[in-house]
């Protein structure tokens, strides 16, 4: 599947901003599985100086430098973004649980990258009562992908997706305590609960597509920013994505930007800014499937 992908963001200061710098992780992430064709990103005002790198974890991002007096910023990503997830291994073919958690431990070859994942982050402290609430999913013996399933499902079987509910400070406890919440705190809490049971899990950020209403026109702008786990099956099958929101294994609807430890590690845009006093924040998505070549005018991404 080929997407178009524009991600717009924008600022409105109360008060003029002197200086600011920003980190952005807005180009999609090039992948055995998913292509890049083209991307960019632009801001308003353009900055003084820029300069873009790759993070610890293998994303790209773009170091942005404004010394210019503004009262309002917005920057606007674009890509064009060939998906294609490869299906999972059957479940029952992938080994116990216990043995991916023992690889894990252990490190070594085949297993060093997974390892990092196993620890708390800032937005993850160990958190006992997830790691209870998702332990019957894996009993002795059983097989990880059919513990992970099993687990992806309790989401939408126990919580109510409710948008404006939480937000970027509420705590993993209390999403689980109020069963309530939207994609990021589902993450966030499964990601603990995995952890606890000494398998490594990542929070995975990038979009997924939304469909219109039967009889109904799509409408701009109502895509979204998204999030969702990556899971590792132990050295021989790697890792699988599961989107806790949607019950579903990540496939041909998601588009990866990037992944880390949780969403500080790939947060779409954040920065430190002098000045500025209260700000609004307006934020669009579209994704839509395209069939053309990409649009003239936008580069093809540097490789």
């Amino acid at each position: 599947m080929r997407y178009r992908v524009r991600h717009s963001t924008a600022y409105a200061y109360r008060h003029t901003v002197d200086l600011a710098a920003h980190l952005l992780h807005l180009t999609p992430r090039t992948l055995p599985f998913q292509r890049v064709e083209a991307a960019r990103i632009t801001a308003a005002p353009a900055a003084s100086r820029r300069r873009e790198g790759v993070d610890h974890f293998g994303n790209p991002c773009t170091w942005l430098f404004l010394d210019e007096p503004h009262a309002a910023f917005e920057v606007t990503a674009e890509a064009v973004v060939e998906v294609r997830f490869p299906a999972p291994p059957p479940a029952a073919a992938t080994p116990d649980w216990a043995v991916v958690a023992e690889a894990a431990r252990q490190g070594g070859p085949g297993a060093w990258e997974a390892a990092e994942f196993l620890f708390e982050s800032p937005m993850l402290p160990g958190l006992p009562a997830a790691t209870d609430w998702a332990a019957p999913c894996f009993p002795a013996g059983r097989p990880v992908l059919d513990g992970l399933l099993a687990l992806n499902a309790r989401f939408r079987q126990e919580f109510a997706f409710r948008a404006g509910a939480t937000s970027l400070e509420t705590p993993v406890a209390e999403v689980l305590a109020r069963r309530e919440g939207v994609c990021q705190d589902f993450t966030h809490l499964m990601i603990c609960a995995l952890r606890g049971l000494g398998l490594p899990a990542r929070y995975v950020s990038g979009y997924i597509r939304t469909r219109p209403p039967p009889g109904q026109k799509r409408r701009l702008g109502a895509d979204q920013s998204h999030a969702w786990v990556g899971c590792w099956l132990g050295p021989l099958h790697g890792w699988v994505d599961l989107d806790p929101t949607n019950d579903l294994v990540a496939q041909e609807e998601h588009v990866v930007l990037g992944w880390g430890r949780d969403f500080c590690d790939v947060s779409p845009l954040r920065g430190v800014v002098l000045g500025g006093g209260a700000h609004s924040l307006t934020i669009g998505v579209d994704l839509e499937p395209v069939e053309q070549p990409a649009p003239a005018g936008l580069p093809a991404e540097a490789k």
